[in-house]
Protein backbone atom coordinates (compact mmCIF):
# COMPACT_ATOMS: atom_id res chain seq x y z
CA UNK A 1 0.00 0.00 0.00
CA UNK A 2 1.29 3.23 -0.87
CA UNK A 3 1.83 6.51 1.01
CA UNK A 4 -0.40 9.41 0.18
CA UNK A 5 3.05 11.09 0.15
CA UNK A 6 4.45 8.38 -2.39
CA UNK A 7 1.25 8.32 -4.46
CA UNK A 8 1.76 12.43 -4.85
CA UNK A 9 5.41 11.91 -5.41
CA UNK A 10 4.64 9.36 -8.51
CA UNK A 11 1.94 11.44 -9.86
CA UNK A 12 4.55 14.71 -9.61
CA UNK A 13 7.33 12.00 -11.48
CA UNK A 14 4.83 11.25 -14.37
CA UNK A 15 3.92 14.63 -15.06
CA UNK A 16 7.69 15.43 -14.88
CA UNK A 17 8.48 13.05 -17.47
CA UNK A 18 5.34 13.33 -19.42
CA UNK A 19 6.22 16.86 -19.85
CA UNK A 20 8.33 17.90 -23.05
CA UNK A 21 8.84 15.38 -25.81
CA UNK A 22 11.44 12.57 -25.12
CA UNK A 23 11.14 11.06 -28.50
CA UNK A 24 12.57 14.02 -29.94
CA UNK A 25 14.43 14.51 -27.10
CA UNK A 26 16.31 10.83 -27.15
CA UNK A 27 16.93 11.58 -31.20
CA UNK A 28 20.38 12.56 -30.05
CA UNK A 29 20.59 9.82 -27.62
CA UNK A 30 20.19 7.13 -30.17
CA UNK A 31 23.58 6.46 -30.99
CA UNK A 32 25.14 5.39 -27.84
CA UNK A 33 21.71 3.60 -27.11
CA UNK A 34 22.48 1.54 -29.86
CA UNK A 35 26.12 1.44 -28.58
CA UNK A 36 25.14 -0.02 -25.59
CA UNK A 37 22.61 -2.28 -27.31
CA UNK A 38 25.05 -3.82 -29.14
CA UNK A 39 26.94 -5.44 -25.66
CA UNK A 40 23.61 -7.12 -24.89
CA UNK A 41 24.22 -9.35 -27.49
CA UNK A 42 20.78 -10.28 -27.45
CA UNK A 43 20.11 -13.38 -29.57
CA UNK A 44 16.68 -14.83 -31.76
CA UNK A 45 14.05 -15.58 -29.13
CA UNK A 46 15.49 -13.97 -26.03
CA UNK A 47 12.21 -13.07 -24.26
CA UNK A 48 13.16 -8.90 -23.01
CA UNK A 49 11.56 -6.49 -21.04
CA UNK A 50 12.76 -2.78 -21.63
CA UNK A 51 11.99 -1.30 -18.52
CA UNK A 52 11.39 2.75 -18.26
CA UNK A 53 11.73 2.05 -22.07
CA UNK A 54 11.11 5.58 -23.28
CA UNK A 55 10.22 5.57 -26.92
CA UNK A 56 11.42 1.99 -26.88
CA UNK A 57 15.44 3.21 -27.62
CA UNK A 58 16.26 -0.60 -26.56
CA UNK A 59 13.12 -2.56 -27.11
CA UNK A 60 12.85 -1.47 -30.92
CA UNK A 61 16.21 -3.35 -31.62
CA UNK A 62 15.75 -6.15 -29.90
CA UNK A 63 12.78 -6.88 -31.68
CA UNK A 64 14.80 -5.98 -35.04
CA UNK A 65 17.23 -8.96 -33.45
CA UNK A 66 14.26 -11.28 -33.12
CA UNK A 67 13.63 -10.74 -29.83
CA UNK A 68 10.08 -11.19 -28.14
CA UNK A 69 9.96 -7.50 -26.54
CA UNK A 70 8.27 -6.16 -24.11
CA UNK A 71 8.29 -2.47 -23.16
CA UNK A 72 7.14 -0.63 -19.97
CA UNK A 73 6.84 3.31 -19.12
CA UNK A 74 5.12 5.43 -16.58
CA UNK A 75 4.76 8.00 -19.09
CA UNK A 76 1.77 7.43 -21.79
CA UNK A 77 2.72 9.66 -24.08
CA UNK A 78 6.09 7.64 -24.52
CA UNK A 79 4.30 4.89 -24.98
CA UNK A 80 2.22 6.04 -27.31
CA UNK A 81 5.57 7.36 -29.43
CA UNK A 82 7.29 3.72 -28.80
CA UNK A 83 4.36 2.09 -30.15
CA UNK A 84 3.98 4.55 -33.55
CA UNK A 85 8.10 3.84 -33.66
CA UNK A 86 7.87 -0.16 -33.73
CA UNK A 87 4.83 0.25 -35.96
CA UNK A 88 6.82 2.61 -38.40
CA UNK A 89 9.94 0.19 -38.13
CA UNK A 90 7.86 -2.81 -39.05
CA UNK A 91 8.32 -5.21 -35.96
CA UNK A 92 6.18 -6.48 -33.28
CA UNK A 93 6.84 -5.04 -29.64
CA UNK A 94 4.41 -4.97 -26.65
CA UNK A 95 4.36 -1.59 -24.95
CA UNK A 96 2.68 -0.72 -21.76
CA UNK A 97 2.28 2.13 -19.49
CA UNK A 98 3.05 0.64 -15.95
CA UNK A 99 5.13 1.20 -13.10
CA UNK A 100 8.37 -0.63 -12.79
CA UNK A 101 8.32 -0.87 -8.85
CA UNK A 102 4.97 -2.61 -9.69
CA UNK A 103 5.20 -4.46 -12.66
CA UNK A 104 2.62 -6.17 -13.99
CA UNK A 105 4.14 -9.49 -15.61
CA UNK A 106 4.59 -13.25 -13.62
CA UNK A 107 7.34 -14.12 -12.14
CA UNK A 108 10.26 -15.75 -14.47
CA UNK A 109 8.54 -14.23 -17.22
CA UNK A 110 11.57 -12.71 -18.89
CA UNK A 111 15.19 -14.38 -19.66
CA UNK A 112 16.60 -10.48 -19.90
CA UNK A 113 15.32 -7.51 -17.85
CA UNK A 114 17.55 -4.54 -18.91
CA UNK A 115 17.14 -0.69 -18.49
CA UNK A 116 18.97 2.33 -20.14
CA UNK A 117 18.72 5.45 -18.40
CA UNK A 118 15.41 4.78 -16.74
CA UNK A 119 15.13 2.53 -13.63
CA UNK A 120 17.85 4.65 -11.90
CA UNK A 121 14.87 7.28 -11.98
CA UNK A 122 12.36 5.43 -9.86
CA UNK A 123 12.10 6.81 -6.49
CA UNK A 124 12.51 3.25 -4.74
CA UNK A 125 15.16 1.28 -5.28
CA UNK A 126 14.68 -1.51 -3.35
CA UNK A 127 11.60 -2.55 -4.93
CA UNK A 128 13.20 -2.11 -8.63
CA UNK A 129 15.36 -4.60 -7.72
CA UNK A 130 12.90 -6.69 -6.18
CA UNK A 131 10.92 -6.21 -9.52
CA UNK A 132 13.64 -6.81 -11.63
CA UNK A 133 14.92 -10.20 -10.01
CA UNK A 134 11.42 -11.21 -9.73
CA UNK A 135 10.35 -11.44 -13.49
CA UNK A 136 13.20 -12.35 -14.51
CA UNK A 137 13.99 -15.95 -14.70
CA UNK A 138 16.27 -18.02 -12.80
CA UNK A 139 19.47 -17.94 -14.48
CA UNK A 140 18.50 -15.03 -16.80
CA UNK A 141 19.87 -11.53 -17.22
CA UNK A 142 19.45 -8.15 -15.86
CA UNK A 143 21.17 -4.81 -17.28
CA UNK A 144 21.51 -1.67 -16.43
CA UNK A 145 23.06 1.51 -18.06
CA UNK A 146 22.73 4.20 -15.01
CA UNK A 147 24.65 7.73 -14.96
CA UNK A 148 27.69 8.13 -12.85
CA UNK A 149 27.83 10.72 -10.24
CA UNK A 150 31.18 12.14 -11.45
CA UNK A 151 29.96 12.22 -15.29
CA UNK A 152 28.68 14.77 -17.33
CA UNK A 153 24.88 14.40 -16.22
CA UNK A 154 25.79 13.80 -13.19
CA UNK A 155 27.44 17.03 -12.96
CA UNK A 156 24.26 18.82 -14.92
CA UNK A 157 21.97 17.25 -12.26
CA UNK A 158 24.18 18.84 -9.61
CA UNK A 159 23.61 22.08 -11.22
CA UNK A 160 19.85 21.87 -11.39
CA UNK A 161 19.45 20.46 -7.47
CA UNK A 162 21.62 24.07 -7.05
CA UNK A 163 19.12 25.83 -8.45
CA UNK A 164 15.44 23.48 -7.79
CA UNK A 165 16.24 21.01 -4.71
CA UNK A 166 14.86 17.40 -5.41
CA UNK A 167 12.63 15.88 -3.01
CA UNK A 168 14.41 15.53 0.54
CA UNK A 169 12.63 11.99 0.79
CA UNK A 170 13.85 11.03 -2.95
CA UNK A 171 17.58 8.97 -2.87
CA UNK A 172 19.52 10.40 -5.55
CA UNK A 173 19.29 8.34 -9.00
CA UNK A 174 22.86 8.99 -9.27
CA UNK A 175 23.43 6.37 -6.70
CA UNK A 176 22.60 3.74 -9.56
CA UNK A 177 25.88 4.93 -10.58
CA UNK A 178 28.08 3.87 -7.24
CA UNK A 179 29.75 0.66 -8.03
CA UNK A 180 29.04 0.30 -4.52
CA UNK A 181 25.73 1.08 -4.23
CA UNK A 182 24.54 -1.19 -6.71
CA UNK A 183 26.19 -3.75 -5.18
CA UNK A 184 24.50 -3.44 -2.09
CA UNK A 185 21.20 -3.62 -3.80
CA UNK A 186 21.46 -6.35 -5.82
CA UNK A 187 23.42 -8.52 -2.66
CA UNK A 188 22.96 -12.13 -2.71
CA UNK A 189 20.04 -12.27 -4.91
CA UNK A 190 21.98 -11.97 -7.88
CA UNK A 191 25.79 -13.77 -9.27
CA UNK A 192 27.96 -13.10 -11.59
CA UNK A 193 27.84 -9.08 -10.91
CA UNK A 194 30.08 -6.96 -13.40
CA UNK A 195 29.99 -3.12 -13.47
CA UNK A 196 32.28 -1.28 -16.13
CA UNK A 197 32.39 2.64 -16.74
CA UNK A 198 31.71 3.38 -20.30
CA UNK A 199 31.63 7.12 -21.87
CA UNK A 200 28.19 7.62 -24.02
CA UNK A 201 28.64 10.08 -26.75
CA UNK A 202 25.82 12.69 -26.86
CA UNK A 203 26.37 15.14 -30.41
CA UNK A 204 24.61 18.22 -30.94
CA UNK A 205 25.06 20.45 -34.85
CA UNK A 206 24.80 22.86 -32.68
CA UNK A 207 26.57 25.18 -29.92
CA UNK A 208 26.73 24.59 -26.19
CA UNK A 209 24.25 27.12 -25.79
CA UNK A 210 21.32 25.85 -28.06
CA UNK A 211 21.75 22.54 -26.25
CA UNK A 212 20.24 24.15 -23.55
CA UNK A 213 17.72 25.76 -25.49
CA UNK A 214 17.41 21.77 -26.50
CA UNK A 215 16.64 20.85 -23.23
CA UNK A 216 14.71 23.23 -22.02
CA UNK A 217 11.70 23.04 -25.00
CA UNK A 218 11.99 19.29 -24.64
CA UNK A 219 13.54 17.16 -21.68
CA UNK A 220 10.65 16.88 -19.13
CA UNK A 221 12.73 17.29 -16.08
CA UNK A 222 14.29 20.45 -17.57
CA UNK A 223 10.56 21.66 -18.07
CA UNK A 224 9.21 20.85 -14.52
CA UNK A 225 12.32 22.37 -13.19
CA UNK A 226 11.54 25.54 -15.17
CA UNK A 227 8.13 25.96 -13.98
CA UNK A 228 9.56 26.45 -10.05
CA UNK A 229 12.08 29.38 -10.83
CA UNK A 230 11.27 32.98 -11.65
CA UNK A 231 12.91 34.42 -14.93
CA UNK A 232 15.82 35.60 -12.61
CA UNK A 233 16.74 31.86 -11.81
CA UNK A 234 16.06 30.85 -14.87
CA UNK A 235 18.47 33.29 -16.07
CA UNK A 236 20.82 31.60 -13.63
CA UNK A 237 19.84 28.20 -14.05
CA UNK A 238 20.60 28.86 -18.45
CA UNK A 239 23.85 30.36 -17.57
CA UNK A 240 25.31 27.97 -15.44
CA UNK A 241 24.46 24.51 -17.50
CA UNK A 242 25.78 26.78 -20.79
CA UNK A 243 28.84 26.84 -19.08
CA UNK A 244 28.70 23.37 -18.09
CA UNK A 245 28.30 22.24 -21.50
CA UNK A 246 31.29 24.46 -23.26
CA UNK A 247 33.41 23.54 -20.20
CA UNK A 248 32.94 20.02 -21.03
CA UNK A 249 32.21 20.06 -25.27
CA UNK A 250 35.00 18.21 -27.19
CA UNK A 251 33.69 19.83 -30.44
CA UNK A 252 35.74 22.95 -32.21
CA UNK A 253 33.53 23.27 -34.98
CA UNK A 254 30.61 25.18 -33.49
CA UNK A 255 28.87 22.06 -32.90
CA UNK A 256 28.63 20.21 -29.00
CA UNK A 257 30.21 17.08 -28.48
CA UNK A 258 30.51 15.39 -24.93
CA UNK A 259 31.29 12.37 -23.16
CA UNK A 260 29.01 11.48 -20.55
CA UNK A 261 29.96 8.55 -18.11
CA UNK A 262 27.60 6.01 -17.17
CA UNK A 263 27.67 2.53 -15.48
CA UNK A 264 26.96 -0.49 -17.18
CA UNK A 265 26.06 -3.44 -14.37
CA UNK A 266 24.98 -6.67 -15.31
CA UNK A 267 24.35 -9.77 -13.55
CA UNK A 268 22.46 -12.72 -13.44
CA UNK A 269 19.55 -14.02 -11.07
CA UNK A 270 20.02 -17.26 -8.92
Amino acid sequence: MLTPEMVALKARLKETWMAGDYGHFAQYLAPGALDYFSRLDIKPGTRVLDLCCGAGQIAIPAARAGAEATGIDIADNLIEQARQRAADAGVAVRFEVADAEQLPFADAAFDLVVSLIGAMFAPRPERVVAEMIRVCRPGGRIAMANWTPEGHVGQMFRVLAKHVPPPATLPSPMKWGDEGCVRERFGQRTSKLTMTRRLYPIRYPFPPADVVEFFFEFYGPMLYAMAALDASHEDKLRKDLTQLWSTNNKATDGTTFVEAEYLEVTTRRN
